[in-house]
């Protein structure tokens, strides 16, 4: 694969070896804050929360939407992203009795995340800190902390964090949820890891990275890896691709779809596929190309992914797509570990 970039390996990246290394990074995580996150989830059904708020910025506000639908479709819950100005810009003081939040962060350190915990802390919030830096501000003023244990992350483009906060998530879940089967299903999650990493996703990277804008959809625990995919895409190949939930995108984004813009969708086993398989073929019998993880249809390009329990399939497919993403961005020239006017921490207010 080429476009005319530098000619540089994809697998000598910083980006390659932290995201290689996610299935080692969930291997520590599950077996080290199993514990932990059972004694949480018995404290949170003995006391259930009225509702769960998640607070994050970039890759982190991605994993909040994959909490949403896991606590929503699990548990019952109401569960809904935060506006981090309503505390930081505007000042205002939310009412968060029987409110969990969960906060999540790589670092840990922006202000407009701190301002919303501090908040949400005082005005009666429990605050979960689902953090990679454990001596980070966040883990210091949350309740309690799960921590990613990924490691330090030098890339600037998140990728193991991700997966361990998605996996941290599913833990906590399948504990609250006293889901034997999910349970069950992430003590294969490591391997899976290590398997997806290996699969072959050129034929979509070929055909992407020569465009300057598609659509990445998905339904359910799958849009939240949409919305990922599209931010690798925007900060690491320079390439807009914009997220949409797959039945939004026929509200007036498909109008431009065609044979000149694509579209690359993420589909699991769950509720949501069929429905999902519908709209991408409306979309593919329109002439659009229709790249899709996780569905075999006429029309559509498969993608090669693996059998898991649906809540997990995300995170397998993220995986996968993390090595196609650094191989599109080195063959368009440009470094994965370094985009341009970005930094690994960045400090909103």
């Amino acid at each position: 694969m080429g476009f005319g970039g530098m000619q540089l390996d994809p697998s000598t990246t910083t980006m390659f070896a932290e995201a290689q290394s996610a299935g080692s990074v969930v291997r520590t995580l599950l077996a080290r804050n199993g514990p932990h996150a059972a004694r949480l989830a018995a404290t949170l059904r003995a006391a259930p929360p009225a509702a769960v708020l998640m607070v994050g910025r970039g890759s982190s506000d991605h994993a909040g939407v994959y909490a949403k639908y896991l606590i929503e479709t699990q548990l019952g819950i109401l569960a809904s992203s935060a506006g981090l100005s309503v505390s930081s810009i505007y000042g205002t003081s939310l009412t968060a009795d029987r409110l969990l939040c969960l906060a999540i962060s790589q670092s840990g350190r922006s202000p407009d995340l701190l301002a919303a915990v501090e908040a949400l802390t005082s005005s009666g919030g429990r605050v979960v800190a689902l953090v990679n830096d454990e001596a980070s501000p966040l883990a210091h003023a949350a309740t309690e902390t799960l921590p990613l244990r990924a490691g330090p992350e030098r890339s600037v483009a998140a990728t193991k964090s991700f997966i361990a906060a998605l996996a941290a998530i599913a833990q906590l879940v399948a504990h609250w949820a006293e889901d034997a089967q999910l349970l069950a299903a992430l003590d294969k999650l490591p391997d899976q890891l290590e398997a997806a990493w290996q699969l072959d996703w050129r034929v979509a990277a070929q055909a992407l990275g020569e465009r300057q804008g598609f659509y990445v959809l998905g339904r359910g625990p799958g849009y939240a890896v949409a919305r990922e995919a599209a931010l690798k895409f925007k900060e690491t190949c320079g390439i807009h691709a914009e997220s949409y939930s797959a039945a939004e995108v026929l509200h007036g984004p498909a109008a431009l779809m065609g044979p000149d813009f694509p579209a690359l969708a993420f589909c699991q086993d769950d509720d949501a596929h069929d429905s999902t398989a519908q709209i991408l073929a409306t979309l593919g019998g329109r002439g659009a190309p229709v790249f899709v993880a996780g569905l075999e249809q006429p029309g559509l390009v498969t993608l090669p992914t693996l059998k898991a329990h649906p809540l997990l399939q995300p995170i397998l497919t993220i995986q996968s797509f993390y090595r196609m993403v650094n191989a599109v961005a080195v063959a368009r020239g440009r470094d994965p570990d370094r985009p341009p006017h970005l930094s690994k921490v960045t400090e909103t207010l």
